[in-house]
């Protein structure tokens, strides 16, 4: 299902802001480091606003409706979006719920489902939030390791089920699926769901997905919707504007369920739908109803991106392993090469910006501001996560930056 980059009479974003202007921001990307530092670590991207959510989020303003959200409008845009980008018209208004954000809706889902103690399984190296939502919530985290080549090990999953399952006896056990996978940039295709749909029926196991990077598939490449794909009607799917339209500091997502689903979600507590900003449903409802124009340009530019950064990572970085992203704006470099891998450490959200290994030396030496792999989990080690959603001049400075990094230290 779907569509890659568009033609689009919009200006490729990733060129409309300068280095000057982006470090006026105040935002966690731009403030965590120092200013000679080139920052391509959080998911931040260096865009302005899409002209239709500016819009919207203006009018709100001029008219001061900054009061409570209300209504379907957001479910709505978001079916929307869905039958006209991925062909996928199963998304039922009635099974919909506003929250927070992605991350919050996951914790509120996995209450409903599962209790203190019980597995979820997550396959990583995967977003190293998952660690921290799911501990903190005294959830128990079961590794699934993706395999060598970056897609999930569906044997390797199905085996996990059952030893959850065979430890579990009659209790209850989750799977928190990333979809697009982060760090990895790895779209999952439908027959992959279909058989993960299978094996988690086969085991009693509910599923989660994570579906925050859906409008960030990139040409060649197309996104299918967990609940669209048989066997997933008890699952749950997490979705928002956030990444497609750089809108993280205006909270606003969905929780979706699949029809066997749709009890457990109206157990929901009520206060967990008014956590969303009535700014921030106005702006995530604005850019799938009218931004798609907007997206289709920046698609181009992050398509045109992920061949430049493979070009200079062949170019500055010949020792070092790009596997080239089929989705999200995140790029999973295999750094071990460097000798530098960290190898011991649990990943927390408190350790988000620890910069062992790869990570400490870019940014220590070549300046450059990367997420540490060993924050995402078993295989994780020795790798760094980078953002290429910014211009082609930033990016080819930091690759090269890094590159006279890697030849000093080389081992």
């Amino acid at each position: 299902m779907g569509v890659g980059a568009r033609s689009s009479s919009f200006a490729n974003p990733l060129e409309e802001l300068s280095l000057e202007r982006l470090r006026r921001r105040g935002s966690m990307k731009w403030r965590t480091h120092p200013a000679d530092v080139l920052p391509l670590w959080v998911a931040e991207m260096d865009v302005p606003l899409a002209p239709a959510v500016a819009d919207a989020l203006r009018e709100a303003i001029d008219t001061g409706d900054t009061g409570y959200p209300a209504g379907t409008e957001f479910a709505e845009s978001l079916a929307g979006f869905a039958s006209r980008r991925w062909d996928w018209d199963g998304l039922a208004i009635d099974r919909a719920a506003i929250i927070p954000d992605v991350m919050m809706g996951a914790v509120q889902v996995l209450r409903l489902i599962t209790g203190p103690g019980d597995p979820v399984v997550v396959n990583s190296p995967v977003y190293a939030p998952f660690y921290a939502f799911i501990a903190h919530d005294d959830r128990r985290i079961v590794e699934s390791p993706l395999g060598p080549d970056l897609r999930i090990d569906l044997d390797t999953l199905e085996e996990t089920f059952r030893s959850a399952r065979r430890q579990s006896g009659n209790g209850r056990i989750a799977y928190l699926l990333s979809n697009p996978h982060n760090p990895t940039g790895t779209v999952h295709t439908s027959e992959e769901l279909a058989a993960v749909a299978r094996s988690a029926r086969r085991y009693g196991v509910r599923v989660v997905a994570d579906e925050i990077h859906a409008p960030l598939v990139l040409p060649g490449a197309s996104f299918t919707p967990y609940l669209s794909v048989p066997g997933a009607e008890d699952a749950f799917s997490l979705m928002s504007a956030t990444k497609g339209w750089n809108l993280a500091g205006i909270k606003a997502a969905l929780a979706l369920a699949g029809p066997e689903a749709a009890a457990d979600l109206h157990r929901m507590p009520e206060e967990v739908h008014h956590g969303a900003s009535h700014l921030g449903v106005i702006a995530h409802t604005a850019a799938f109803r009218h931004g798609d124009g907007w997206l289709d340009a920046l698609l181009a530019g992050l398509d045109a991106n992920r061949t430049l950064l493979g070009e200079l990572v062949a170019a500055h970085l010949p020792g070092i392993g790009y596997a080239r992203p089929e989705g999200t704006y995140l790029a999973w470099l295999d750094c071990r090469s460097l000798g530098l891998a960290r190898e011991q450490d649990t990943p927390d959200l408190a350790v988000v910006t620890d910069l062992a290994g790869p990570a400490q030396l870019f940014l220590e030496h070549a300046r450059v501001a990367l997420s540490a792999g060993h924050i995402f989990g078993t295989g994780g080690a020795g790798h760094v996560r980078l953002n290429f959603a910014t211009s082609q001049a930033v990016l080819t400075e930091a690759v090269t930056r890094m590159g006279r990094a890697a030849v000093l230290h080389a081992p």
